[in-house]
């Protein structure tokens, strides 16, 4: 399976590396760039890729405003963010918004090509940077209410609870349910059942709340 990219950045230079790390790995195919978010929801209507790369800061159309474009197309993406700081304000928008992924831009070129693989099968990805940030700082404008959590969390069954730490880990669905050898409509129904009962809206939440109530190994 080869996964279709297009790359949104306002640098040209950052453009220009990204496309020749990916195209020298098999699996990738950088179908389109942009210069900004509104060049990107372009491209993505041209080009139908699998995951946008987008800068989080950009010029006419930022990458947050951008996402929320292209989740209306007939065949959206999904959207990796790539930035430079992990306590940008941005980055809380963004994961409320339902991104698949964000990482910063000085990881290792085996780290992306992973994070793509993991975020093509439907898992999400996220630097521990940002996850250790979201540690002390679930609150507005991060959509959790943390009031409560631990309790909610409590009234989770151990098969619920074991989905939401497995969605911290970013696993998909299929992933989860070869993980703990149960039917993909059982997991659907855990995961349904655990966003429900901690209030949450999304798996990009859910894995955020893994990740700081301590579910997930830190490493």
């Amino acid at each position: 399976m080869t996964i279709r990219l297009v790359i949104a950045d306002d640098q040209q230079i950052i453009r220009s590396g990204l496309r020749m790390i990916l195209e020298s790995s098999d699996g990738f195919e950088v179908v389109g760039e942009a210069v900004d978010g509104a060049d990107a929801v372009v491209q993505a209507r041209l080009h139908l890729p699998d995951i946008v790369l987008m800068d989080l800061r950009m010029p006419h159309l930022d990458g947050v405003a951008a996402m929320s474009r292209l989740a209306a197309l007939t065949c959206p993406p999904k959207v990796l963010f790539l930035s430079t700081y992990h306590n940008d304000g941005k980055v809380f928008e963004a994961l409320a918004a339902g991104a698949s992924g964000f990482l910063l831009k000085d990881l290792r070129c085996e780290e992306l090509f992973s994070a793509l693989r993991v975020i093509a099968r439907g898992g999400r990805v996220f630097s521990h940077e940002l996850l250790r940030g979201l540690t002390h700082r679930l609150s507005p404008p991060m959509p959790v209410a943390v009031d409560g959590l631990e309790a909610r969390i409590a009234t989770l069954r151990d098969s619920e609870l074991e989905v939401l730490r497995l969605m911290g880990t970013g696993m998909a669905n299929d992933q989860i349910a070869r993980e703990l050898h149960l039917a993909g409509s059982s997991v659907k129904t855990y995961v349904s059942r655990a966003l429900a009962k901690l209030g949450l809206d999304n798996r990009t939440q859910a894995a955020v709340v893994a990740y700081s109530m301590g579910l997930v190994d830190d490493r």
